[in-house]
């Protein structure tokens, strides 16, 4: 069976970086290489949480983040998801505003989602609280994806 991946903010903002420092080009890189590589072995998803920080840009880059969501399984947040939200907000896992990084944890982790791409190194692939949060979901009954970023993949340094 095809393993399902997350696609979280980061990953299409990367995609079509318009930042010129040295890690968001290596991170546009290595975003594309994956995409190229890795994307079609797994079945994509994200959500509406992903679409909506998305469309705070403008311009075409936006829409062409947008773009590279087409034909992704998109996931919903219902009330339940809110709650297991709140509860990672609440337990000081994840930082503070439903909105943002425990609701897309939140959305991986219920929908049973194998992999959650992100370059997120502070709050979601973040080695030093994978541990907390595969506890706090094993309370909550819920599998904790693999919290990954393209380098993951690839190898190499970004």
């Amino acid at each position: 069976m095809q393993k399902r991946i997350y696609i979280e903010t980061t990953i299409p903002s990367s995609y079509y970086t318009l930042r010129t420092d040295d890690v968001s080009l290596a991170r546009q890189k290595l975003t594309r290489q994956w995409w190229d590589e890795y994307a079609n072995l797994f079945i994509l998803t994200s959500s509406t949480a992903v679409e909506t920080e998305l469309r705070l840009g403008t311009g075409k880059t936006t829409q062409d983040r947008l773009a590279l969501l087409a034909g992704v399984e998109i996931y919903v947040p219902t009330i339940e998801i809110l709650q297991i939200t709140q509860i990672y907000i609440d337990r000081s896992i994840m930082p503070k505003g439903p909105q943002g990084d425990a609701l897309h944890l939140a959305l991986a982790s219920f929908h049973q989602v194998d992999a959650m791409l992100t370059w997120n190194c502070t709050h979601l692939a973040n080695p030093n609280k994978f541990n907390l949060i595969a506890r706090i979901n094993r309370e909550l009954g819920l599998m904790t994806p693999e919290l990954t970023t393209p380098l993951d993949y690839l190898g190499g340094t970004a």
